[in-house]
């Protein structure tokens, strides 16, 4: 089973979505207080199961409406995913994947991991 894993940096608090195996799937901005973090995973939980696929990465691509997953490709031609809430906000975005199957199947983690997951704080 996954978990958020909320942690502190120098610029406030972020979390990431780590799946069962302790690979992260992924990651929030940083926020400035632990209730504003919160929020986001609650975010995260809600809408990661409504969220609907633009795969950006296709031709003539068809625009979704949000909350929705948006796959794209970054400048090193990696495979990258993030996840829009019903407001157009970024609320959480992946790693670079080298194919885009691999993409797919984090999407399908954090729709699997999120809406369970308990919250833990990071071991410092």
């Amino acid at each position: 089973m996954g978990k958020f894993v909320v942690k502190t940096v120098k610029t406030g608090v972020k979390f990431d979505l780590k799946a069962g195996n302790g690979e992260v799937i992924a990651t929030s901005e940083v926020y400035t207080t632990d209730r504003a973090c919160n929020a986001g995973i609650e975010s995260v939980r809600k809408n990661a199961v409504a969220a609907k696929l633009e795969d950006q990465t296709v031709e003539g691509f068809e625009t979704v409406t949000n909350p929705k997953f948006e796959v794209y490709t970054d400048k090193a031609g990696e495979f990258r995913f993030r996840l829009k809430a019903r407001n157009g906000e970024i609320i959480a975005v992946s790693e670079g994947y080298k194919t885009k199957a691999s993409c797919m199947n984090g999407i399908e983690s954090v729709r699997k991991n999120a809406p369970d997951a308990p919250v833990v704080k990071a071991e410092e």
